[in-house]
């Protein structure tokens, strides 16, 4: 069995390899680039989230949470999840969406329900507590979003891929990953830290937290539909999740409240105000989901994709890739230095404030500033430098004993 480290360093290497592929798609505005820009977006998208990020929580969860006795079982779904992992690397550049990339993503999707099933039949610990039930929920949220890439297929044989409902089904899985498996297995982790150093907290508060985010989960994946202008029902249900949302952040504030003293403690100064930074971010994104609920700018953001781009950016590079660094270093998986976290914090804020920005240039229709594309490749760049460093970090010392 590969030991929890290496599995971090794996899926580090994936996120090494999804950042320098955003640099390629960066390049095109400012080269030529001989590659097919779409392939290499869908290469991006899904070794970034299924590489980086699923590696990484199912590893955490592996640690944390599954009795050593299943080793054996989740070595071969960790090993089946690499073959369909690298399959995708290889086949998405090369053919985009066709036969072998369609193969390997659908393998993928059967290893996610065999993880599902390995931590349902062995979880470790107490199911009365409130990590367990974050966590389950995110990995039903898990295997619920796999309802849109199985769409696809149905819907690109009988309507095509120009069709509302492919879009649909892509924004549906992407909600349910976002919003669903990966801040609820992130919240779980949260939990577990909590309830592992025994910090109290008012069990009334987190129940309600708990039931007003999954509602919120469930009515918010109506946003991802607003873009084709339907019935007005779906506003209010829409509005109604995003309601939620704020209602369990207000919950949610008043946990942290009783509990960051204790939690200050536990961090290091530098990885608490990373965490505060998170916290901070975490809140935006509600906002933001609230504020594009709202009709005018529902409309708006489906029309300036820089928009959405930066909204993903936030919650993929921000909030979750920060969340897992603190996490994987809190639990001695990855060693971490200030200098390259400074690194990729500064490549990560100034690119969203320059895609923001262009966003912001095409919604009142004024040009954007010379050398803008350059800059942001270079802006980008330091994304993989510091992932390059982190990962060079972390890799096992090789020592030569000399013969005497």
């Amino acid at each position: 069995m590969i030991s929890v480290k290496k599995q971090v360093l794996i899926s580090l290497f994936y996120f090494l390899l999804a950042a320098s592929l955003g640099i390629l798609l960066r390049l095109f505005p400012v080269t030529d680039v001989n590659v097919t820009y779409k392939y290499i977006v869908h290469t991006h998208s899904h070794i970034a989230l299924l590489g980086w990020v699923y590696v990484s929580l199912t590893s955490l969860i592996f640690h944390l949470f599954i009795k050593k006795e299943a080793s054996k079982r989740y070595a071969r779904v960790f090993w089946c999840t690499q073959f369909t992992i690298i399959g995708m690397l290889v086949s998405f550049p090369i053919t985009g969406y066709a036969l072998f990339s369609i193969i390997f993503s659908t393998l993928f999707l059967i290893c996610t329900y065999w993880f599902y099933a390995i931590f349902r039949n062995n979880y470790s610990g107490n199911k009365a507590n409130y990590s367990y039930k974050f966590i389950y929920t995110s990995l039903l949220f898990m295997v619920f979003s796999s309802i849109g890439p199985w769409a696809l297929g149905i819907i690109m044989t009988t309507l095509g891929n120009t069709s509302h409902w492919y879009k649909n089904a892509i924004y549906f899985y992407l909600h349910f990953q976002y919003n669903g498996w990966f801040i609820f297995c992130l919240l779980g982790i949260f939990f577990f830290v909590i309830e592992k150093n025994k910090i109290y907290f008012d069990e009334k508060i987190i129940s309600s937290f708990y039931k007003w985010m999954v509602l919120s989960c469930i009515f918010t994946v109506f946003l991802s539909v607003l873009w084709i202008k339907p019935p007005t029902y779906i506003y209010v249900f829409a509005l109604t999740g995003s309601t939620l949302q704020l209602l369990a952040a207000f919950k949610f504030q008043k946990i942290i409240t009783h509990i960051k003293f204790d939690i200050s403690k536990e961090l290091s100064p530098f990885i608490y105000r990373l965490i505060q930074f998170v916290y901070l971010l975490f809140i935006f994104k509600i906002l933001l989901q609230f504020i594009s609920s709202i009709p005018y700018f529902a409309e708006l953001v489906s029309q300036v994709v820089d928009f959405v781009i930066g909204y993903l950016h936030l919650i993929f590079l921000g909030l979750v890739s920060l969340c897992l660094f603190v996490f994987l270093y809190y639990f001695k998986l990855l060693k971490l230095s200030k200098i390259y976290l400074k690194i990729y914090l500064s490549g990560f804020i100034v690119s969203e404030v320059l895609i923001i920005y262009k966003g912001f240039c095409n919604w009142q229709q004024i040009s954007i500033f010379e050398n803008y594309y350059l800059t942001l490749v270079i802006v980008s760049g330091l994304i993989p430098i510091s992932l390059l460093g982190i990962f060079i970090q972390n890799l096992p010392k090789i020592t030569f004993l000399s013969k005497k």
